[in-house]
């Protein structure tokens, strides 16, 4: 269905605004790669020290550190079937990032998607988290600022790059992977979101040219509307997991932020959601020029490495059930997932006035709380983490050894993005559906997606 309906697609600033003069990049040409240039004569904007090359940092680690790196230190074999890195003839310093990662092979969605990015081509991707679609689009995107550096003066809060991402997690998680493979580039990543001190990250916006900016919509707004951050350059421009920005109300907030990026025809644009709802399509038509088109779906809907197991219990014993299922020694590192802040809240109390040490995350939770929460967690000094969706597609932790869904998520999608925190990394993982009267109501059209019939048992005798 959804190839049906994707068919239907045909340094630093002073406070000034982007003034009208400033000559638009020319259009960009379909299966060639990008090489537009700044303007140099912006009128009240302080451009950065002309004599700076693009990319002036000192990799890190420098070049005294470590011995020379060369493409022949990183072989990996042709085999029939697999793409490698090396058949995109990348940056070397890029390439050198990507070996240090421990990549050697594409997985699908890079596969399929850099040949078309990597010439300049936009893209429409349906791909679900753990993809490897942010790799994807990081790639092609520091590929292309390596290959094509700005000549002339450059300025400080002004993205060759933006991406925009619905949850602090998630941009936290892409700025995390981008410094992973930009660490030989020199390249500049600055990443924006709500709860975090402004003037922190004017700091960093100031501190050098920006070439990747990452950044929730809300936070985004606030420093274009302070004209602390100016979009009137950007090359490339990401929208990652669309369907959870329309979802949360971002999308008038996106529509703000796209005005202000050059038009269609003089930008890239990769549009990637793990679902395809006619809005979504809607939106794509509109952001996007002669898009390719790529959709991933997993070998298996919901990955053979997490053994699903689903428990018929009253609505009434489900917080009974759950505390006696986390006073089992055999679970590890858990997250248990909810519907909404409310229930997470609820849920959260009651299960610490039960004595279990638990951590909570939610948007309702202030950043600072999150972010210790979260490295708390990762650390084990937190063996259980309560969180909504948002911890579905903006947490990628190793190690997890089981899932509990409190009840059911009312999209059937969000099922597979839960359990899929679990099994991760050749490990093994159990999901553990607690099913009550108000999951009934999901429970056949998960089975449509999962394309199996549930079964359903009672919890455990030990559990009762």
């Amino acid at each position: 269905m959804i190839k049906n309906l994707i068919k239907k697609l045909g340094g630093q600033k002073e406070t000034a605004q982007p003034h009208a003069a400033s000559p638009q990049p020319q259009p960009k040409h379909k299966g060639e790669k990008k090489n537009k240039t700044q303007s140099t004569n912006k009128a009240n904007k302080k451009p950065a020290n002309k004599s700076k090359p693009s990319h002036k940092r000192s990799p890190d680690p420098s070049p005294s550190a470590q011995p020379a790196w060369n493409i022949n230190d990183f072989v990996v074999a042709e085999q029939e079937g697999k793409t490698r890195f090396h058949d995109f003839q990348l940056h070397d310093e890029l390439m050198h990032g990507i070996h240090e990662l421990g990549f050697s092979y594409c997985t699908p969605v890079q596969a399929q998607t850099l040949p078309f990015t990597l010439k300049g081509q936009d893209i429409i991707g349906k791909a679900q988290t753990g993809t490897g679609k942010t790799a994807a689009f990081l790639i092609s995107i520091i590929d292309q600022l390596l290959c094509h550096p700005l000549e002339g003066a450059r300025y400080h809060a002004e993205p060759r790059a933006l991406i925009i991402a619905p949850t602090r997690e998630l941009v936290h998680q892409i700025a995390k992977d981008a410094e992973g493979l930009c660490r030989f580039t020199g390249l500049h990543i600055v990443n924006l979101v709500g709860g975090e001190p402004h003037e922190k990250q004017q700091k960093q916006l100031a501190a050098d040219y920006v070439d990747i900016l990452v950044a929730t919509p809300g936070r985004l707004i606030d420093f274009v509307h302070r004209k602390e951050v100016y979009l009137d350059r950007v090359e490339t421009l990401v929208l990652d997991e669309a369907d959870r920005m329309l979802d949360m109300g971002f999308i008038p907030q996106v529509k703000q932020i796209v005005r202000v990026t050059p038009h269609k025809e003089h930008r890239q644009t990769l549009f990637f959601s793990a679902t395809f709802t006619q809005d979504i399509i809607n939106l794509a038509q509109q952001w996007t020029l002669e898009p390719a088109k790529v959709e991933i779906e997993p070998e298996t809907v919901a990955t053979e490495a997490v053994d699903q197991q689903f428990y018929m219990v009253a609505d009434s014993d489900k917080l009974k059930l759950l505390i006696k299922l986390l006073g089992d020694d055999s679970l590890g590192q858990t997250i248990i997932f909810a519907n909404r802040r409310d229930q997470t809240q609820r849920l959260y109390d009651r299960l610490k006035k039960a004595g279990v040490k638990v951590g909570i995350l939610t948007g309702d939770v202030a950043q600072n709380k999150r972010t210790k929460t979260l490295d708390d967690f990762k650390q084990g000094k937190i063996k259980f983490l309560i969180g909504t969706d948002v911890v579905g597609r903006g947490i990628h932790i190793d190690g997890i050894t089981h899932v509990i869904n409190f009840n059911l998520p009312d999209e059937p999608e969000n099922y597979v993005h839960r359990i899929g925190r679990t099994g991760r990394a050749g490990a093994s993982g159990v999901a553990i559906s607690l099913i009550g009267e108000e999951d009934a109501y999901v429970v056949a059209e998960l089975e449509r997606l999962l394309g199996n019939k549930l079964t359903m048992q009672l919890p455990p005798e030990h559990l009762l």
